[in-house]
């Protein structure tokens, strides 16, 4: 049995095969609709979720499967002071797979240290999110043709944006990748995050001007400023509306770059963008979908 905590416990080959799993899925998505039939996916959302939780649960629709579970921590027993091990060891009475969301960085590592079925962490904290990862490479990879040989900017919230700090973690494992980090000086990137880039010695820059930067990018990958990350709502208001994608940015930028954005967006890319070809936020979503039913497959060793 295994679980997916963190990006890096899929190996760059592992990868290889969810992609191509996923792309054998949109090409031939009968052939799969009833691989999980019987099989049960719990979703244990102890945070607010709108892609990430649907996605999960339409995936295993489509595979056949069923699914059930709770979209907030107050409709669980967490309410009444349950803990994660515990949840964890109940949940697998009932289900074959678990999708864990939670605010706390490392509940669903505790989770799958106590649970006797798969776990997939679908975002702790601002810590890790493998599967909106997943989703990001399937598009790269479909709309780039690969994941090499490319320099990908990252703006906005790096601090806290556990899928900014999940993509990189991957891309660095990918030859010739470079990296363009777009942020105010107080969302700066970790510290934790820079030494694996040091260490993989993978070649970034930093900067807080996205108007300098843009023409260099063949990725572009837009972040919302997190206001539930902040204890300070002034440091909230004063930073939330650093960096706005609009389509005079845009004419910046070479007709190869495409816009990635995990979502929810507030005010940061301009709806103006939306109709621009380069921007693939929305195709995003729909290949978190078949990435997370490619990854259900694996996990449940479904051939």
């Amino acid at each position: 049995m295994r679980s997916l905590i963190d990006i890096s416990e899929l190996t760059p080959t592992e990868i290889e095969e969810l992609i191509a799993t996923a792309d054998d899925i949109i090409a031939a998505p009968a052939k799969y609709s009833e691989k999980c039939k019987g099989k049960k996916l719990a979703t244990l959302f102890f945070e607010p979720s709108t892609r990430t939780r649907l996605s999960f649960e339409a995936a295993m629709l489509e595979l056949g499967g069923s699914v059930l579970g709770f979209s907030e921590a107050q409709s669980s027993s967490a309410a009444k002071g349950e803990s994660i091990a515990d949840t964890a060891k109940v949940i697998s009475c009932y289900a074959d797979i678990i999708a864990m969301r939670h605010p706390k960085e490392g509940a669903p590592l505790v989770a799958a240290m106590n649970a006797s079925i798969p776990v997939i962490n679908a975002g702790d904290g601002g810590h890790s999110h493998p599967t909106q990862t997943l989703a990001d490479l399937l598009t790269i990879h479909r709309e780039k043709g690969g994941l090499d040989n490319m320099t990908v900017g990252f703006c906005g919230d790096l601090k806290f944006g556990r899928t900014v700090h999940s993509l990189i973690s991957a891309l660095i494992r990918c030859s010739g990748v470079k990296f363009v980090l777009i942020s105010p000086t107080e969302l700066k990137l970790p510290g934790y995050v820079k030494d694996k880039l040091d260490a993989a010695g993978v070649e970034y820059t930093e900067t807080d001007s996205l108007e300098g930067s843009i023409a260099d990018l063949d990725i572009l990958y837009m972040t919302r400023v997190q206001k539930e990350r902040f204890f300070n709502e002034e440091d909230y208001l004063r930073l939330k509306d650093t960096y706005i994608l609009t389509p005079e940015k845009m004419a910046l930028a070479s007709e190869k770059l495409r816009v990635l954005h995990p979502l929810p967006r507030v005010n940061e890319i301009s709806v103006a963008v939306d109709n621009d070809p380069r921007a693939c936020y929305f195709k995003q979503v729909l290949y978190g979908k078949y990435m997370r039913m490619a990854l259900i497959l694996k996990l449940l060793e479904v051939k």
